[in-house]
């Protein structure tokens, strides 16, 4: 299988909206996503127009399956990624980070993933992330949510 990047294209919008619908894969984000279609989209076209951020589009096999991302928030450099559910367990998320660390610009880089996703911790580990936190906060279920931070 080969994996690559490329730049996010308005037309990968529709897959990444149906992949963050996944009740699986929000359970292993611990992010409730976005239920709106208009919203969802609003929110990446305004992310697509931030040009301080690195947006890429996870492709396997010339299939898109997934996105990764970098973005500043609150001065500390952060990476997020969403797998296709249909694409778990295939090694591409390791593979499409390994390929994405080099674009980022700038050290240390966080990651935030919760304390369940064991397969997301491997794969943050494989490409050189390392434990530096731990933070609990109340979900809007009233759940604690309890989060590793990985630093590269």
């Amino acid at each position: 299988m080969t994996v690559t990047l490329r730049e996010v294209r308005e037309e990968d919008l529709p897959i990444f909206f149906e992949h963050q619908l996944d009740p699986d894969g929000r359970r292993m984000a611990a992010f409730p996503g976005r239920d709106d279609r208009d919203q969802f989209m609003a929110h990446w076209k305004k992310c697509l127009g931030d040009k301080t951020g690195v947006l890429n589009t996870i492709e396997a096999d010339a299939q898109v399956v997934g996105n990764i991302v970098y973005w500043v928030e609150a001065d500390k450099g952060k990476i997020g990624y969403w797998i296709g559910k249909e694409y778990w367990g295939k090694g591409i998320a390791s593979v499409a980070l390994a390929q994405f660390v080099p674009k980022i610009p700038t050290r240390p880089v966080y990651a935030w993933v919760v304390k369940h996703n064991l397969a997301s911790i491997r794969v943050l580990q494989k490409c050189g992330f390392q434990l530096d936190g731990e933070e609990s906060y109340p979900s809007s279920d009233g759940t604690i949510v309890e989060e590793l931070i990985m630093k590269l």
